[in-house]
């Protein structure tokens, strides 16, 4: 168990920890000096059953911002309150902050009573009672002690003891996260990263990331719960010795130690935030925000309503300044420019939004559905209201799951890493099908729809359209041919002399594939006029039959796929793709090649940049046309 202590400055937090467990968790020669804790300290408890870590925070107001970095994770609360003074304002500060969080067990070390009449005890103890009625600490048993003489210490000891043994190991699915709290380097051992493990187990040897660094590294040795250990698990507080890190920037304060497939560091995150100022809360109030150890300037953007009412909460956009790690149900805290006030808090959403249309009604309706707190409830309804699917990689990234484990649970249909409600994907089916057919009934002479046309609206990645098509192709209700899809019933039909025109051009490109005749050259070896091939060759192209590659190229569309796998063979490491590099791999010569590429731009197979161009698969998700032999009936 992971206890963490709270209160005004001078109440008395570090010589309690130092009571209870025989540790001065002043740690720095400035502390010392001044008699007053400034950053983290720990201590730690053992018990028969485990161990009870403690982290000590500042109560001064301007070690606020240290304070926040030792409250996530924890599993109680130790409030700390000095009889003679009573409440003050960091002891109210530090509630709500913990209120905001969600921190629901606790204790209140009512201390100092050495030093005060026994009705002073009392009044005080009754002070705090309603102090705590209206937060997530409602309740909470008072300890009055005094640490100097060492008066009802056993008492709250034993409390916290029954507490720890009471506590369920906190549950390890997930990937692995650690909110890194303290960063130093030991001589002869190397990085050392401290910090509270939040989801998930680690073990020694692994490998894992400084996720806001960039850094890979291997963990050398643990230390959980303040002893050696061969892993750790989330609710530990644990020291992780790095081996062969490398980075970008280094580790600091309020990096995330991760494995597996956890957000990329985010900019932007939505979230849930309950105001606690006593004035509302304006869009783009410029504030801090503490999520984890991290500190970042942001702004908040208010993506219901014009302000947030002191008590009210609300769906916000963070816009942040640097990067943080984040996943949905993260706690934060966000407190003025100035740093001097907590204006409120609350939890993430999702660190997934969108680039436009933050507070549009349908991504609002999305956000209703990513605050359910059931991880199977909440991908049903993002099924239910995503026709276009849900990306479930992301999903399971956002929520920190493991996918197996949810997906299971979920009746859905997976195509391409979607996710699409059974009911939604019957749905793009059938309006492929009457798609196709309305289309039969405009042009009848027309073998079919070119593929990226069949499913107009959602649009869909290139790979699930794909993924829909075979499987109405399987199941005996399209046909795929050509460039084009048509309805497995339909049969389009070239006139007489289209049609034997046809025949003598198709055995022409099909011992030239890769290099047909130009127009002109066609027309001289079928002894016909140019004018007249090239509108009969276009009528052919309609149907699917062939590609007009250039105003005096017609290609078979198999050429066309031939040349789109040779470009991607081509590409650089970068996706660029030069003519010569080009006409050297298909060997179809200079312009030839250069008549491919500039149609391979035209359809946005490459985009030209410069002298080269350059593949747009991994931006738009398009694949080369699948097709087959033709099928067309000539009369």
């Amino acid at each position: 168990m992971i206890v963490a202590t709270a209160g005004h400055v001078d109440h008395g937090k570090t010589s309690l920890v130092k009571a209870l467990t025989g540790i001065d968790a002043d740690r720095l020669p400035e502390e010392k000096k001044r008699g007053m804790t400034i950053d983290l300290g720990f201590a730690y408890l053992p018990l028969s059953t485990g161990v009870i870590g403690f982290v000590d925070v500042p109560g001064h107001e301007r070690f606020v911002h240290n304070m926040l970095c030792g409250v996530p994770g924890i599993d109680l609360a130790l409030l700390v309150v000095a009889a003679d003074d009573g409440p003050m304002p960091q002891t109210r500060e530090h509630l709500a902050i913990l209120d905001l969080l969600g921190v629901s067990r606790g204790a209140v070390a009512l201390s100092k009573i050495d030093r005060v009449a026994p009705e002073r005890v009392t009044e005080v103890a009754t002070e705090i009672d309603a102090l705590l009625a209206t937060t997530s600490l409602a309740g909470a048993p008072v300890f009055a002690l005094s640490s100097a003489s060492g008066a009802g210490v056993a008492a709250l000891r034993k409390h916290l003891e029954n507490a720890a043994r009471e506590s369920d190991l906190r549950d390890t699915g997930g990937n692995f996260r650690m909110s890194v709290d303290r960063c130093f380097t030991i001589a002869g051992a190397g990085l050392v990263v401290t910090g509270t493990a939040m989801s998930g187990e680690i073990s020694l040897g692994e490998e894992v990331r400084a996720l806001l660094a960039g850094a890979h590294a291997r963990v050398r040795s643990i230390h959980a719960q303040h002893a050696p250990a061969s892993s750790g698990r989330a609710g530990q507080r644990l020291a992780l010795n790095l081996a062969g890190i490398e980075g970008k920037k280094p580790v600091a304060r309020g990096d995330w130690i991760v494995q597996g497939e956890v957000p990329p560091p985010a900019r932007r995150v939505d979230a849930r935030l309950r105001a606690v100022g006593p004035q509302p809360l304006a869009h783009w109030t410029s504030v801090h925000v503490h999520l984890g150890a991290a500190n970042v300037l942001g702004r908040v953007a208010l993506l219901e309503g014009a302000a947030i009412a002191p008590g009210e909460s609300a769906r916000v956009q963070l816009v942040l300044e640097q990067p943080i790690g984040a996943v949905r149900g993260d706690g934060f805290i966000v407190r003025d420019q100035s740093s001097r006030r907590t204006l409120g808090g609350g939890a993430v959403i999702d660190v997934f939004p969108p680039a436009r249309g933050r507070a549009k009604p349908e991504r609002l309706a999305w956000l209703a559905a990513m605050e359910l707190g059931d991880d199977a409830a909440a991908l049903r309804a993002l099924l239910a209201r995503s026709p276009a699917g849900v990306e479930l990689a992301r999903f399971a990234a956002n929520r920190n799951v493991a996918a197996e484990d949810v997906f299971a649970r979920v009746p859905m249909k997976i195509a391409a890493g979607l996710g699409f409600a059974p009911q939604a994907w019957n749905g793009l089916k059938a309006s492929a099908l009457e798609r196709l057919a309305a289309w039969h009934a405009r042009a009848p002479d027309s073998v079919g729809l070119p593929e990226e046309r069949i499913v107009e609206s959602p649009r869909l990645p290139r790979a699930a359209l794909d993924a829909l098509l075979k499987e109405l192709a399987a199941e005996g209700a399209i046909v795929r041919q050509g460039l084009g899809v048509r309805l497995a019933s339909h049969q389009a039909r070239l006139s007489g002399a289209d049609a034997a025109l046809w025949d003598r051009v198709l055995r022409l490109l099909e011992k030239t594939e890769l290099r047909p005749p130009t127009l002109a050259e066609l027309a001289a070896l079928l002894k016909t006029d140019a004018a007249k091939l090239e509108s009969a060759l276009s009528r052919v192209a309609r149907q699917g039959l062939l590609v007009r590659v250039s105003k005096t190229r017609f290609f078979l569309p198999a050429g066309v796929r031939r040349l789109e796998e040779i470009a991607r063979a081509a590409a650089g490491p970068d996706g660029a793709i030069t003519a010569a590099g080009f006409r050297d791999r298909s060997g179809i010569g200079r312009n030839t090649a250069i008549e491919v590429l500039e149609h391979f731009d035209r359809i946005k197979f490459t985009r030209r940049i410069g002298d080269t161009h350059v593949l747009m698969r991994a931006a738009n998700g398009r694949e080369s046309h699948p097709g087959g032999a033709p099928g067309l009936q000539i009369r």
